[in-house]
């Protein structure tokens, strides 16, 4: 799971370089094309079928993970990166906020549900760590743009979505492998045509073609590398350990972009992580 972090804060590092030569769409469709490659050979090596029982799930799935992607590298070209992690880190307590709305319907439909208080209070918890982290921006000179934000925002909800299919998924029985594999043939239709939709596609140069593969196998390593960890570990432990993404991405921030984000910003950044194991803990219990 460290591994897992350093490659993603890696990967957001050669997205924000590469941002200024490629737009989000091209990014998304580059790194999805390798990860469809890598993920093809390996169903392929395990004798694992393509084809699946669970289409409709596949789809949902594929299509709300893209989005959050495209929407991520969208927030990376117009935000600090310690903002961009922290925003997208957010699925945690969206996943709660989701569940605390799940139980309230229920409720309301007089079903058997209730949400839990503590549940909840850790989602508030979350919500004032952003509005913590976007206080900077609002009081001018940051370097946030606030499309940007609103597109981290969107993304760790549309995260959060994925997140929760993919369980389903695995519940059903449905091998990782071909989970991704969808993912990434779903990147490479909706960021091509992202990216056609907009400018078309760019002209590559030695320096651009080498980050748009940085990107996809760092991206690639750090999917597989956090399915590892899922697979034999334990879920809190690696729930902690995935927060690290956070604490490389404020380094790499500082390191390669002379970022220094404000005392109130880091505060903000400290309750997310806080909110999300949390959340995290108490979805975790029976």
């Amino acid at each position: 799971m460290v591994a897992s972090a350093l490659c993603f804060a890696s990967m957001s590092v050669v997205v924000k370089w590469a941002s200024p030569q490629y737009g989000a769409g091209e990014i998304v469709f580059y790194r999805s094309l390798v990860g469809l490659v890598a993920m093809a050979l390996m169903l392929r090596a395990q004798g694992i079928a393509v084809s699946t029982p669970h289409p409709g799930m596949h789809f949902w799935r594929s299509l709300s993970g893209t989005l959050a992607l495209v929407l991520w590298t969208f927030c990376i070209a117009g935000t600090t990166l310690g903002t961009a992690m922290t925003l997208n880190y957010m699925s945690s307590v969206w996943m709660g906020a989701i569940l605390v709305g799940a139980a309230l319907m229920a409720r309301k439909g007089d079903k058997v549900g209730r949400p839990d208080g503590r549940l909840l209070l850790a989602v508030l918890l979350g919500f004032a760590g952003v509005a913590m982290v976007l206080q900077p921006w609002t009081q001018g000179g940051s370097a946030n743009r606030p499309d940007a934000l609103l597109a981290g925002l969107a993304s760790g909800l549309l995260a959060a979505v994925a997140y929760l299919q993919v369980s389903a998924l695995g519940r059903a029985g449905e091998p990782e492998a071909r989970v991704v594999f969808y993912f990434a043939l779903c990147g490479c239709v909706l960021g091509l045509g992202t990216a056609l939709a907009g400018d078309g596609l760019s002209g590559h140069d030695l320096r651009g073609a080498t980050m748009l593969l940085a990107i996809g196998l760092l991206a690639t390593a750090g999917q597989w590398l956090m399915t590892v960890a899922y697979r034999h570990g334990l879920v809190l432990v690696n729930a902690a350990l995935h927060y690290l993404g956070i604490v490389f991405g404020l380094a790499f921030g500082a390191l390669f972009f002379a970022e220094r984000p404000g005392l109130l910003a880091l505060l903000g950044t400290t309750t997310i992580i806080a909110a999300g194991l949390w959340a995290t803990l108490l979805r975790a219990r029976p």
